[in-house]
């Protein structure tokens, strides 16, 4: 079972977001039925390396889009972004630290919860305003 279906309203109307979502929600999905099994921990750190940079690289475009448009809450969604990138980060390290007992379902639960909220407040505003 997917951890994230995609729905219609995490659509921002920015064809190139949307794809993007939904390509990370794919991963993101992927990485879930993944973790489900006993996965190596080089495996596990792949999937948390992968998830970081393609999130990282698609905030980044999204970013890019708001301040080309002059978007007025930018801080406010740049500081979401960085929030989801600081929790996957503090995983990473407490991974690396040894601590990965229960790793996949917090990063599963931290996902799921961040993915479902932003996509709902900020991204749908943004997509209000810039559609």
């Amino acid at each position: 079972m997917a951890l994230i279906e995609w729905r219609d309203e995490f659509c921002t109307g920015i064809e190139a977001v949307d794809f993007e979502h939904r390509e990370m929600i794919s991963l993101i999905n992927e990485a879930h039925d993944a973790l489900q099994r006993d996965l190596s921990r080089s495996d596990f750190e792949s999937f948390l390396g992968e998830i970081y940079a393609r999130i990282a690289s698609h905030f980044a475009l999204e970013e890019r889009i708001m301040k080309a448009h002059g978007y007025d809450e930018f801080e406010i969604h740049k500081e979401d972004h960085e929030r989801l990138l600081d929790d996957i980060r503090d995983i990473m390290a407490e991974y690396d630290a040894g601590g990965y007992e229960g790793m996949t379902s917090e990063l599963a639960t931290r996902l799921q919860a961040w993915f479902a909220d932003h996509f709902k407040t900020k991204d749908a505003r943004l997509h209000r305003l810039l559609g």
